[in-house]
């Protein structure tokens, strides 16, 4: 056979297609790896944190424990003593672990908020304390807030948080350890927002049982959510209900709690004649 030399077709080794569109495709895929590799640590984080001892975790605290002081209006004085004693009482009811330290911290502020956060702070602030019209109502307040330290809530929220964080710093060649410790900060004072559903639900439940086991009964347990529900309605959701269940909600899983364990009966315990002096 004799041999053929054939002209090949010019631009056979040029794609038809615009160059763009394998750069998009490529970027896409990227964008998917980068999803599902966050989406990945984050549910990992938020199973493996709560195997991280406490001690450790109240380290980590002890660093932002400061910036926490100087950011928000803390007051000590006897309010805050108050506070520790009845946390400290509720913390036996509660049985936490005797590892797991509670730390009140009062706030001399008008906003109803309450909130947990890393190694065992609980921050309340005056606006609320105001509202409380018994021991009974601000003790479900405090009960509530040391469920969530003892779940471990906080370190799961910062946790899931920090590993987002974390992981995006990386992902675009950030590795400027003040921005770091900035950013593990600005998030250990977000915690709250990153409560569950579930885990307010769990928290509510526990502060309950506290309360039934410290008082003999839950009178008054659903006196907060009261207050927190003519907030909804006149002004706008309060921080504390940022992600919790609707107040009514509560209200009505209290009242059951209260007929099922006969928890609906009792004395109510006062405030201090001093409690909402100046």
């Amino acid at each position: 056979m004799e041999y053929q030399n054939p002209k090949i077709p010019e631009g056979i080794n040029v794609s038809q297609e615009h160059p763009l569109k394998d750069f998009f495709i490529m970027l896409l895929g990227a964008g998917l790896i980068i999803a599902g590799l966050i989406f990945t640590l984050t549910l990992l984080a938020g199973s493996l944190v709560r195997y991280v001892p406490f001690e450790l975790e109240q380290q980590l605290a002890a660093s932002l424990e400061q910036e926490l002081v100087e950011t928000e209006t803390v007051k000590p004085g006897r309010h805050q003593q108050y506070l520790q004693n009845l946390a400290d009482r509720l913390v036996i009811a509660q049985q936490l672990p005797e590892a797991m330290k509670i730390t009140v911290h009062y706030m001399d502020g008008d906003e109803v908020n309450a909130f947990a956060t890393l190694g065992g702070h609980i921050f309340v602030y005056r606006g609320l304390l105001e509202k409380m019209p018994n021991e009974n109502a601000l003790a479900m307040v405090l009960a509530h807030e040391i469920a969530h330290i003892k779940h471990r809530d906080p370190l799961v929220a910062t946790g899931r948080g920090l590993t987002v964080g974390l992981a995006l710093m990386s992902l675009a060649g950030i590795a400027d350890s003040a921005l770091a410790q900035q950013v593990i900060s600005q998030v250990s004072l977000l915690t709250t927002l990153g409560f569950s559903r579930e885990m307010e639900r769990a928290a509510d439940n526990e502060a309950l049982l506290t309360l039934k086991q410290h008082y003999g009964h839950t009178l008054a347990a659903d006196t907060v959510f009261q207050i927190f529900n003519d907030l909804e309605d006149g002004q706008g959701l309060p921080a504390f209900l940022s992600t919790h269940p609707q107040s009514t909600d509560r209200i009505e899983v209290i009242d059951h709690f209260q007929h099922r364990h006969g928890s609906h009966q009792g004395t109510l315990t006062p405030l201090p004649s001093w409690f909402n002096e100046p």
